[in-house]
């Protein structure tokens, strides 16, 4: 074993200790110096003096137009930017709202925002007046930056028609009435801009970035992270994507949610490895294995979403030879989705778990051997434990929920609070732990399996059943293209078990289909997990981040079971008043 040591990533090396095994797979991580961290001073800055030219992004604008942005243009570009949002009145503490796509200026105002002090939200362009109202006022916004794009402009002036305490709004890629145009106005401020001291000093416990969750089983709730969160994304980065700094490394995300930071700047650039944006609209794969190919990507991160459409595509009519490791997160991946791409492609997908409240928390690693439908081992950076209902810690094979212990210690990466929600923090981080809501076992070997969020468990006929274990049956049909398995009402089992199914292009739902469909499923699982209901469907109900929302199936199942009952007790009175 190795002793602590410092990363070869000289910018890291002042915050970051590690220790590796003889095959370099990582044992243990440390963080130091992190009392005052700031990624934009301490990452950003000091590359743009330790490598100015070197590329830190390349950027492909929806039209094609190519931008290479070096560390010296990011650290330039953030402090004339911090200059002007300061003579707009933000100010640290400042709440700052980011809708802006994949658009260049993002990295620009985070990193500007960071040098300030004040917050930043990201969010997405696909909310509308409602969304706008909510997020306001859940998170107490002071000042929004967003797309020209769309209408999400006029769905913020609609906001805040009812939300009075937006005291700046600012366009960026063109001008409103009421609106300050970023293009026309930063190119007037300073370059320069100097670490704040004093009051108005930047502390690594002060808060930096505030997502909303996914909101798979409520209404969104927004997580508080501090500006020691960046750091935690060294693993991320490092060990579980392996950028290459002589590289480029390619996130899907859009930056309106949490993965974006997980894959598009902190342990990317705490590892000096460039990153690739390509600003696009719609997703469309074969535009992005043409850019995969043009600009040879070196890693690659995606949902398992993306991966179930690549696996159905002629991927040796693209030039894939430079993707060194390529990742996945998001949702749990199918085991049979792992072995297609792999057979495509020869490359091993590395799934990894994490939550917006935390960073890779679970995962495939540099130096592991993954197995199919496994989300890895715990990364040394957590100290995560499988936790029965009655509190134990569970054993191998025995279900629970992921918590992550924090007794001893909290890590770099995980959130303070659910901001303004003091019960709803509490809920989720009592008795030195913090519940994550998502349950899994452990095999003998160490490596944790998903079965699904506290809410998606279905209990029938006293059985408790994990959605997952049998949508991977149903993903292994070569004409499924997703599924969601969730729980029905039923007055005998308490529940029944659903597939809503979707199918790929060219083939027909049909009666005989779903025989075909029960026939493999009562020949690979047990009997207690047969789904009563077999439905096709267009579409399945997902979250902005592409995250299948079970919960919106399983409460348009059960107010159809209601209406039927209410029917049937008026049908029994109108035979009793006959």
């Amino acid at each position: 074993m190795k002793k602590m040591s410092l990363p070869k990533d000289a910018v890291a090396a002042p915050f970051i200790q590690v220790e590796e095994d003889e095959n370099g797979v990582l044992q243990k991580i440390d963080f130091t110096n992190d009392e005052k961290f700031n990624f934009s001073f301490d990452v950003v800055d000091k590359l743009a003096k330790k490598c100015p030219d070197k590329l830190a992004m390349l950027h492909i604008s929806k039209d094609g137009k190519e931008r290479a942005f070096s560390f010296y243009d990011m650290s330039r570009y953030s402090s004339k930017v911090a200059n002007y949002l300061q003579y707009l009145g933000i100010r640290k503490g400042d709440r700052v709202m980011l809708v802006l796509k994949r658009h260049y200026q993002f990295w620009f105002a985070l990193l500007a925002l960071h040098k300030i002090g004040a917050v930043a939200i990201p969010a997405t362009n696909l909310l509308l007046k409602s969304d706008f109202e909510y997020r306001f006022k859940t998170g107490n916004v002071d000042a929004i930056l967003c797309t020209a794009d769309g209408p999400v402009s006029r769905e913020v002036d609609k906001a805040c028609r009812l939300y009075r305490n937006l005291k700046v709004k600012i366009m960026v890629g063109a001008s409103r009435k009421g609106w300050h145009s970023f293009n026309k106005e930063v190119k007037y401020f300073s370059s320069h801009f100097r670490r704040p001291r004093g009051e108005q000093e930047i502390l690594g416990d002060d808060p930096a970035i505030m997502f909303f969750t996914s909101g798979t089983t409520s209404y969104p709730k927004i997580t508080t992270h501090n500006f020691k969160y960046p750091l935690g994304h060294y693993v991320t980065a490092k060990y579980w994507h392996q950028v290459d700094p002589d590289g480029i490394h390619f996130a899907i995300s859009d930056t309106g949610w949490g993965k974006a930071l997980w894959g598009k700047i902190y342990g990317q650039w705490l590892c000096e490895a460039p990153i690739f944006t390509y600003d696009f609209d719609d997703f469309d794969a074969k535009e992005i294995l043409t850019m995969i190919e043009k600009y040879k990507i070196t890693t690659f991160c995606a949902p398992p979403t993306v991966y179930r459409v690549l696996v159905h595509m002629k991927l040796d009519q693209y030039d894939l030879s430079s993707l060194q490791n390529v990742t996945t997160a998001g949702e749990a991946l199918n085991p049979e989705i792992y072995e297609k791409f792999k057979a495509k492609t020869g490359l091993t997908l590395m799934e990894g778990f994490g939550q917006t409240e935390t960073t890779l928390t679970i995962g495939n690693l540099r130096g592991t051997v993954p197995k199919p439908g496994s989300m890895g081992k715990p990364t040394p950076q957590y100290d995560v434990k499988i936790m029965l209902p009655d509190g134990r810690i569970a054993g191998p094979e025995e279900e629970g929920e992921i918590v992550i212990r924090t007794k001893e210690g909290i890590p770099d990466g995980l959130f303070v609070e659910y901001y303004g929600d003091e019960e709803k923090t509490q809920n989720a981080w009592h008795d030195g732990y913090y519940h994550t809501g998502d349950t899994a076992y452990y095999d003998e070997e160490g490596y944790l399996w998903y079965v699904g969020r506290v809410d998606d468990v279905i209990k029938s006929s006293g059985y408790r059943i994990g959605p997952f274990e049998i949508e991977n049956e149903i993903m292994k049909l070569p004409y499924v293209l997703e599924c969601a398995v969730t729980a029905v009402p039923d007055p005998i089992r308490g529940q029944a078990i659903k597939a809503s199914i979707v199918l790929t292009d060219k083939v027909e739902a049909s009666d005989k289909l779903k025989s075909e469909i029960m026939k493999s499923l009562k020949k690979n699982i047990a009997s207690y997990k047969w789904p009563k209901i077999l439905d096709f469907t267009k579409e399945l109900p997902k979250t902005i981040s592409g995250k299948i929302r079970r919960r919106e199936i399983r409460d348009i199942d059960r107010d159809k079971n209601e209406n039927e009952n209410e029917s049937e007790n008026e049908n029994e009175d109108a035979v009793v008043a006959e």
